[in-house]
Formats: structure tokens, sequence, C-alpha cells
């Protein structure tokens, strides 16, 4: 390398020769870098090359480790203005107009309301784990909001209601993430200009703020990602001193990060995974450390398994624990739950109440379905139309046992007839078809004041259970096997038409594995011959309703399928900015937000993940053929590849691509955990410099976030017209 190659490509190639000079200081001893290593702008020709005998620290690092080899005050100095720089744009980019629109906008509505339920302590049901709304509901109850606006709808003004506190807690994390960004990008290359690339790309995206400013899930669980993204790299950059104060603290860090991320989404689980890949790969290579004990390595195992494995599984019990403590009135999530689940709700008909333990022939009963949201089995006075199926008595929820002579208890495999208490018909199938699922069999009610056929007989099964085995109120799981068809009773999950009264229709199922839609609780039970006891007895423990939430909570996730008309995308438009999500507003009279990424940082970063794949490949194979590369290259591929970009890919990759093997609605902000790994990774190719560009171009289309009045894009007069580049964006 020439005498002055650095000092004359500076405002390009700094990154370049910083590296250089960081690799020499990596590859020599500590000794000869502090001989050797040149200040800040020095021209010398030993700069970027390694000691000459080559030689390594015994611990891979050193306490000269520093970026650019500058003088240290004069380095912190300069990193502390960037970051404070970096700071004070993102809080004001994402705090300016917060309070606009003052309406309920997007999924507000679900969010806004379930940090409403923690106010007022009312069970719900969503199919997320609980921090984020918890933390939402701690953030608008600490600033003054009452928990009393509805949040019925998007466009619901929010009037004299206290709604700052939520959206300016979602706007404070989210600001978090360029400065996460910063620090990560500056830790994995040692490159203050590649990690202000890196804050400038997120800072500026108009979707990066768009989804910041808003009472929703993604900014906090962005929030931990990051943080537990950024608190790994800080420990591994605590190698040469390990079990010393700093070294536990970004273990427990990340810990507690990853614990923050699985509790507001089960997608925190992909950070979960890069995580752990990472961890496996450095205790690969301490098994490897031949000046290591075995004593010392499984010291190095255990302690990760405390604060990797075991603190956040106890943080993310305890969230479920707190969770349950706070929700203990009844509410709108009680039906998604067991009889059993609720009776431990405050308010709930079955909470404190009384009720015989064991199911006997003669008793009054409700039957509830098992499987989410399930029903209780239920008939009245209406036929089945002409044409669907026998002309009998539709069923579809509450049903009775009975049988006249002492109130003997109900075992499992007995056979029992199911007569409808105001109606006096029974449970009945046969082999006409269902109504809705062909491949089924009609249920009906049939005969009259305990008469009927033998089509009415059901054998009782407790699932799990033994022959003699007693039915247990809420406790037990049971199933009813029609004798003479040999199916099961069945919640197919489908709407019936109109003459149904738009109920859930009620089959005999022939496909006889057990799931919820074909399992059956018995809540309420009344029979004046048998004792009672308090239901309090047989609520389940908190094991019990910890693993109750998750089962419905994955089975809610899967049945989130869309409905008719209903916006959402494919995960091959979000790389591309194909698509974005209207937040407010449809016509030129409405405040309109509309979510979409900055058209340059996103196609940047998609070129970038491309750029960055094909320059690793083809450095990789010279150096495998033998061809000659001088140090500068050298320095360069050791800037793009090791230092951090495999894994920065990698975390693309995990959040991204498991997306195309989910059969649930999906979202464009789904894409938004993965975007950030890409910026991150964009900003260590040292050949982008568009920041003028990306700055441009923010200008042009800030109106998108911050909202805009008028003529919708395609018109003439709008402010935005010249700006719908691609057809499918909607604003």
């Amino acid at each position: 390398m020439a005498k002055g190659e650095c000092t004359t490509q500076w405002s390009k190639t700094e990154d370049t020769c910083s590296t250089l000079r960081n690799r020499k200081a990596f590859l020599s001893s500590e000794k000869q870098q502090q001989d050797s290593q040149p200040k800040d702008g020095d021209n010398s020709q030993t700069a970027g090359h390694s000691s000459k005998d080559g030689t390594q620290s015994s611990n891979g690092t050193s306490a000269q480790w520093t970026d650019r080899g500058t003088d240290p005050p004069r380095k912190e100095t300069h990193s502390s203005v960037l970051l404070l720089l970096v700071t004070v744009l993102s809080f004001s980019t994402r705090l300016y107009k917060i309070m606009e629109p003052a309406h309920v906008c997007w999924d507000e509505t679900h969010f806004g309301k379930m940090g409403s339920y923690y106010i007022n302590r009312t069970f719900f049901f969503d199919v997320h784990p609980p921090l984020g709304k918890m933390l939402i509901g701690l953030a608008g109850y600490v600033t003054g909001y009452d928990g009393t606006f509805p949040f019925i709808k998007p466009g619901d003004k929010y009037e004299h209601h206290n709604y700052w506190g939520m959206r300016g807690f979602c706007a404070v994390l989210g600001s978090f993430l360029p400065v996460f960004a910063y620090l990560i990008v500056l830790e994995l290359s040692q490159s203050r200009t590649a990690a202000l690339i890196t804050a400038t790309l997120l800072i500026f995206d108009t979707g990066c703020i768009t989804i910041s400013q808003y009472i929703l899930l993604d900014p906090i669980l962005m929030f931990f990602i990051m943080g537990a993204v950024l608190s790994m790299v800080k420990f591994k950059q605590q190698t040469h001193r390990p079990f010393s104060a700093p070294w536990w603290l970004w273990l427990v860090l990340t810990g507690v990060n990853l614990a923050g991320a699985l509790g507001v989404k089960f997608v925190g689980l992909f950070v979960i995974l890069l995580v752990g890949l990472n961890t496996a790969w450095d205790l690969w290579g301490l098994l490897g450390n031949l000046h290591l004990s075995l004593v010392d390595i499984a010291k190095h195992f255990l302690a990760r398994v405390v604060g990797l494995i075991l603190l956040p599984l106890f943080l993310y019990v305890t969230i479920f624990a707190i969770h349950f403590v706070v929700l203990n009135k009844s509410g709108p999530g009680d039906g998604f739950f067991s009889s059993a689940f609720q009776s431990r709700l405050i308010g709930n008909n079955l909470h404190n109440a009384s009720m015989p333990e064991y199911l006997a022939y003669g008793s009054t009963i409700t039957v509830k379905n098992l499987r989410i949201a399930g029903g209780y089995l239920h008939s009245h006075w209406h036929l089945y139309p002409e044409g669907v199926g026998a002309k009998q008595q539709q069923v579809r929820h509450l049903e009775k046992a009975s049988q006249s002579g002492a109130p003997d208890l109900v075992r499992h495999g007995d056979i029992i007839r199911l007569e409808h208490k105001e109606t006096t018909r029974n449970l009945h199938s046969h082999l006409h078809e269902a109504p809705l699922t062909k491949k089924h069999f009609q249920v009906t009610g049939y005969g009259i004041n305990a008469t009927g056929d033998a089509n009415d007989l059901w054998q009782v099964e407790v699932c799990g259970g033994r022959k003699g085995d007693l039915v247990k109120v809420l406790r037990s799981k049971v199933r009813f096997l029609h004798r003479a068809t040999g199916c099961v009773l069945y919640s197919s999950g489908k709407t019936l038409p109109k003459w149904g009264w738009e109920q859930v229709e009620v089959t005999c199922s022939p496909y006889l594995k057990e799931t919820p839609s074909s399992q059956w609780s018995i809540e309420d039970h009344i029979n004046p011959k048998l004792p009672n006891i308090s239901l309090s007895l047989l609520k389940p423990h908190f094991l019990e309703i910890l693993l109750e939430s998750h089962i419905v909570m994955i089975r809610g996730n899967s049945g989130l399928k869309p409905k008719d008309n209903e916006m959402n995308s494919k995960p091959w438009h979000w790389p591309i900015n194909y698509q974005g999500l209207r937040f407010s507003g449809v016509n030129e009279t409405e405040y309109r937000v509309y979510l979409l990424g900055n058209p340059v940082v996103w196609w940047i970063n998609l070129a970038s993940l491309g750029l960055y794949v094909i320059m690793v490949a083809v450095a990789s194979v010279a150096l495998q053929r033998g061809v000659p590369l001088d140090q500068r290259r050298r320095g360069r591929l050791h800037f793009c590849g090791l230092r951090g970009g495999g894994l920065l890919l990698l975390g693309w990759l995990l959040h991204y691509a498991p997306f195309y093997t989910m059969g649930r609605i999906l979202y464009y902000h789904h894409y938004f955990p993965a975007m950030l790994f890409s910026s991150m990774l964009t900003g260590k190719i040292p050949e982008v410099d568009f920041a003028l560009n990306c700055l441009l171009i923010f200008y042009l289309f800030h109106p998108l976030s911050y909202g805009m009045r008028g003529p919708l894009a395609h018109e003439p007069a709008s402010a935005m017209a010249g700006l719908r580049w691609m057809d499918s964006w909607e604003f």
C-alpha cells in the first residue's frame, strides 16, 4: 500500500482504513499494538499491516482494540457526539406530532383497548403473550389515563381522554432502535461511519417512524429484539475477561431482553434462536481452546444456561403470573377458556359457585365444547329446513342428561341419553349429511318425553380415562361416542346460514382422533339429590392455567385466516416495499397516515443483501484458490464479512424466512424486525454512500408518517403527486 493511500481516500474509505488498522491491532500482541498502532491521520507505511511474526494475543483481544487508532480522549469525544446526534434525531423524528391524529388508528383499537383492560383488571384474550399490553396499560396508568375509552373502531376520536402516554411510550421505545443499531454496528465493525450510515437509514425511514408512533406491539417487540442483539454483541466483547462484572452484566441483559421479546410476541423466538446459535458457536470455540480445562468449559456452559435459559424462562413465567393476578375479573376473554379456568374470575357465574362434583343420572347440566371460543351444546324448537338432512330439531348448543331412578354416578364407558330440557327431545344422530361439513353426520333433536330410538344413545368417554372413572364437573374432558354410527359429537367451527341463526354447526364426526372440537366439559350441574361442593376446590393451579393459556394462544394464532376483502400481504411483497398499510383515512377530507418504508432505504437494503453474499462468496473463493490479495482488499473482506456480517445476515433470515411457512394472515408490519437487520448489514458495506438521497426521499415522503390531507396521490393537485412510484401504493 502506498504511504499516503489512506489519506487521499479518507472521505470514501475511512472505514476500510480503520479496519486495516484494527486488523493489525487484532493480529499483533499487546506490546506490538502499543508500539506500532498509528495515530489518527498517521500516514506511516505500517498502517494496515500485522506484526512481522503475525502472533496473536492469547485471549484474542487486547486493551488497545480501538477504532481508527485515535487518541482515546479524541475518539471518545467524537463517538459521544455522534451518539448524541443519533439519539436526538431519532427521538425528535418519532415524537414529532405524536398526538396526531387525535383518533384511533389501525390496531390501536386492539392494543389500546387491551391496555384499558389491564387498568380495569378485566380478563381478555389475545393471541400474543401479555407483556406488550401490560406495558401499554402501565404507561397509560402512570400518565393519567383512566381506562374508560372504549377503542371501538379506527377513526373514533379520543376527545378528552388521555392517550399521549401510551403513544409516547411506544414512540420512546421505537426511538431507541436507531440508537441500538448504531451501537451494534459500531461494535461489530469498529467503524463510526458504518454505524452512522445504519442509524441514518433507520432514523429517516418513514415506515420505522410510523410504526413507532402508535399504540402497537411492534416498537416494544423490536426494542427487546435489538436490546438482545446489542447485549449479545457487548457480551462477546468481554471474552478476554470472563466472569467479570461487565461479562455477567451483558449476559444477564441478553437473557432479560430475550424474555422481553418472547413476552411481547411469539416471533421473539427468532431472536432466541439467533442468540442460541451464536452461543453454541462460542461454546464450540471454547471447547477447542486447549488452554481451558474441562472445569472451565463447564463453568462457561452453566453460566450461559443460567443467563440465557433459566433466567429468561423465570422472567417469562413471572410475566404470566402478574398477568393472571392483575386480570382477576370476568371479561370478554372468558369464553375462550375452559370452565375450570373461568371459575377463578370474579364476576363469572362459576366464581365461588357450588354444585355436585360428579355427574349423575337425572342431573341438569350444560355442556361446553373445548375448542377455542367453544360454545355450549344448544337446541330449540326450530327444525332444519327442507333439503338439509332430516327435517328434525336443530342442535347447536345446550342439553340435559336425564334418566329415571336413583342418582347413580356417570362413569367412563356408560351408555346415556341426553334430553333437551325445554323441548324434551333427545340428542340424536344418523347417517344423513351434516348441513355444512358434508363428510360428517347430522345431529338433531328427536323423539319426545324421553321416547326415541337407538340413534339417541351415546357412550361417555373420559379423555385419558379408564372404564369406571367418574365424570367430574369442570375438570373432566369427555367425548360422546354415538353408539349406532360410531361417530363422535363434534363442533365444526363453521357458521350456519341465517336459518341456523348464524350459530356454530354441531356434527357427528366419523374421524375419532381426539381434538378440542370433539372434547366437551360439564359446566353447570344441578342435582338436588347430590351434595354440593365449592368450585374453589376445583380451580386449576398456576401451571395448569399457564399451559392452557399457551394452548389457547397458539390455536388462536393459527386460526387467524384472512377474511373476505381484508387487506393482507405476502412475504415476497415486503422487501421490495410493494404495498403499504393504511393506518388512517381513505379520502381527501380525512387525516391520512400510510405505513410505507422509505423507498431508497428499502431497495438499497434489498440490493445490499445480494451484494453482501456476492462479495463474501467471491472473496472467499479467491482466498481458497490462493489468489493474492493486497492488504487493502484483505481488510475490506475482513470488514464486510468476518466482523459480524454473517451474524446480521443470519438475523435477517431468521426474522424473515419463517413467514413463508406460516398459514395465518400476514401483514406488511411483520417484516420490520428483519428490516432492522438488513439496514445494519447495509451500513457495513463501505461502498454505500447515499445519506443525501436518503434525506431527500425522507423529505418527499414524510407526509406518509406525519399525516396528510387533500387530494390523493393520483390526482395532479395532490401534494404527493408524482410520488406514487408503484401502482400498489395506496396513498
